[in-house]
């Protein structure tokens, strides 16, 4: 006796994950191979599939941009309270016992400029300059260079 191929094959198909196999879904209902591929092809399975994938891939993708935004936004709130913290300590310290606090305040400044996409130190914030400077050092114009010829030296 033959048995007939369930509805519900394609949800078990498609909850096989990396494992998904016409063969396992025969098995799985003690059915041909060739059963499951008849039904497969006429209800679209793999473009289901296809479509279940990045459906997933997307809900995931988005989840972990959520997850990203979270911790910056709890990251941020901490540093900005280290620099409160830190301005407290400074207004009730004398200049001698107010070092911990300063370390404290710089830290979270550090912090919150890195969270916002700010350069976290001078360096970062002078590159043009840098590359300019390093251009008019480098670079020599043609009529230095004629010159430099027309004098026999090289």
């Amino acid at each position: 006796m033959r048995r007939k191929l369930p509805l519900e094959a394609y949800a078990f198909y498609l909850s096989l994950g990396q494992a998904r196999s016409y063969d396992a879904v025969g098995r799985h209902f003690k059915v041909s191979k060739r059963a499951v591929t008849n039904r497969a092809r006429k209800e679209r399975w793999q473009e289901k599939v296809a479509a279940a994938d990045e459906k997933a891939r997307a809900r995931a993708s988005e989840r972990a941009q959520e997850s990203v935004e979270e911790m910056n936004e709890r990251h941020l709130k901490t540093a900005q309270l280290i620099q409160r913290k830190a301005l407290e300590t400074l207004r009730e310290s004398t200049i001698e016992s107010a070092m911990d606090a300063v370390k404290a305040l710089v830290m979270g400044v550090r912090d919150e400029r890195l969270i916002r996409g700010e350069p976290t130190d001078r360096s970062a914030v002078n590159i043009e300059e840098v590359i300019r400077r390093e251009y008019e050092r480098w670079m020599v114009p043609n009529d230095a260079k004629e010159r430099g010829h027309a004098n026999g030296s090289s």
